[in-house]
């Protein structure tokens, strides 16, 4: 589906989003500790309004630096209507979904990315809030459309908030930068950001405080939204852990520059977890054979409920974390949040603000996901590496490499995944850029597609009927 906007702008205006909800954690200088493999206890979560909630994440400016409102529209299209969202304010109204306005004291009119960037998608031409956005593309360097953006400004004012923005957006540029389109950086983003923070006063320093994250951010697929309600910890290894509303606002890191900004923040944070909480998966809008449901259900049980939890009248979710190597996926990301040397970030964060009233503790594996709304998700796994639920279940057919879609319009109703195309070569055989950031190319590190072989005893009508049963979820 094209944008209307101007990729342009949407790229520079990505990077102010982190609400992929990165990484976080909690400790001073005592050793953290690594929680237990198995069940995630459940945290009480504070209270909120899901209505208001929703006001505040489409309409509150919790993201508070930006691109002028000037410049943005001498160089952005108008909006196309199905990128409009119902109960905006009269300064949002005629904006896309992922942007949001703000005014400063000293009235420049600003426009910001939102939640939505990351956490809205496209399926079957319709706008599903809550659906990880598997199609934007962080291959780029935004620092340079960032200073470029400064050509469309003259009033001074209007040129010391671009300043502001677009020197943080030069400093974080180096880790954002992904390999593939579709993947996203949202744990190297948040870490840089923390390397040039002050975990006890939120003030932001030029120079880095602590060594920033590497420059090569590992691939992480965005996760749906309607999951938050089951889940008792935050994120692929759970290392989210306490209070999950106050884990959410990470996403004001970028500009939020003192401890009482961060509170101010913080009064909407709440209301904004009841939303979230508040979302429902979308239902399959495709036909379905009947016939096999009840087949596939009976696979279901028997072999994805343990993990995964059961559906329908008597639902419920295990909340079980398991080792990476018990389940064979790409280690990558579990090692990086408790590896030596990436542990000083989880003790910024437990001594900071966001650690008051929640604590970071990775746990050295992943956790096995709610399937609610599974069929919309694709790719699949942390890092995106299986384009389809056919090859979730039958790791023989996984591609070693293949080329992501460039728009979500192509679902196929028998795989459960995005039509792609498969290759015999990586990205130094690319016949152009356009095609080179799109190739997937499982052998790189952190992108591995191995794991999860427990599909594979089945046959192919068994899959096939398991496959018809997901529809359902």
């Amino acid at each position: 589906m094209k944008r209307c906007i101007d990729l342009r702008i949407t790229r520079i205006l990505l990077v102010a989003l982190v609400m992929t909800g990165a990484c976080e954690q909690r400790t001073v200088e005592p050793e953290i500790r690594l929680p237990a493999l198995g069940f995630v206890p459940a945290t009480v979560q504070r209270a909120g309004d899901p209505q208001a909630g929703y006001d505040a994440l489409i309409n509150r400016p919790y993201i508070t630096c930006g691109v002028p409102y000037s410049a943005y529209r001498r160089s952005a299209s108008r909006s196309r209507p199905e990128e409009l969202l119902p109960g905006r304010s009269p300064q949002n109204r005629d904006l896309p979904y992922l942007f949001t306005s703000r005014t400063t004291e000293k009235n420049v009119r600003l426009i910001s990315s939102n939640c939505l960037l990351c956490h809205a998608g496209y399926f079957n031409h319709k706008l599903i809030i809550g659906l990880g956005n598997e199609f934007l593309d962080f291959t780029n360097d935004p620092s340079v459309n960032a200073e470029q953006m400064g050509t469309y400004i003259e009033d001074e004012e209007e040129a010391r908030e671009w300043k502001k923005w677009a020197d943080r957006i030069a400093i974080i540029a180096p880790y954002i930068k992904t390999d593939t389109i579709g993947l996203n950086p949202a744990v190297n983003l948040t870490f840089a950001l923390m390397a040039h923070r002050d975990p006890e006063t939120l003030a932001w320093s030029e120079k880095a405080l602590m060594e920033p994250p590497s420059e090569k951010p590992l691939p992480v697929s965005v996760p749906p939204w309607w999951r938050v309600k089951k889940k008792n910890a935050l994120f692929y290894n759970t290392e989210g852990r306490g209070d999950h509303a106050r884990i959410i606002m990470l996403a004001a890191t970028l500009c939020t520059d003192s401890v009482e900004e961060a509170r101010r923040i913080d009064t909407l944070a709440a209301d904004i977890l009841a939303y979230l909480a508040s979302l429902e998966a979308p239902r399959y809008p495709f036909s379905i054979n009947a016939g096999l449901v009840e087949k596939g259900r009976i696979l279901f049980e028997q072999h994805c409920s343990r993990c995964h939890g059961s559906y329908g009248t008597d639902a419920s979710y295990p909340n079980l974390v398991f080792d990476y190597a018990e389940i064979g996926t790409d280690p990558g990301l579990a090692k990086f949040f408790t590896s030596p040397e990436n542990i000083r970030f989880v003790r910024w964060f437990n001594r900071s603000f966001f650690g008051e009233n929640s604590r970071g503790e990775p746990a050295p594996g992943y956790i096995a996901p709610p399937l609610d709304g599974i069929w919309a998700t694709a790719p699949f796994f942390h890092n995106g590496s299986v384009p389809s639920i056919e090859g979730v279940l039958d790791s023989a057919s996984r591609p070693r490499y293949w080329l992501h879609p460039e728009e979500p319009s192509d679902f196929n109703q028998n795989t459960l995944g995005w039509n792609h195309r498969v290759l015999d070569h990586g990205k130094e055989k690319a016949e152009d850029k356009n095609e080179r950031k799109r190739i997937y190319d499982t052998t790189a590190k952190g992108y591995s597609n191995a794991g999860h072989t427990y599909g594979d005893p089945l046959s192919r009508e068994e899959r096939s009927a398991l496959i018809e049963y997901i529809k359902t979820l």
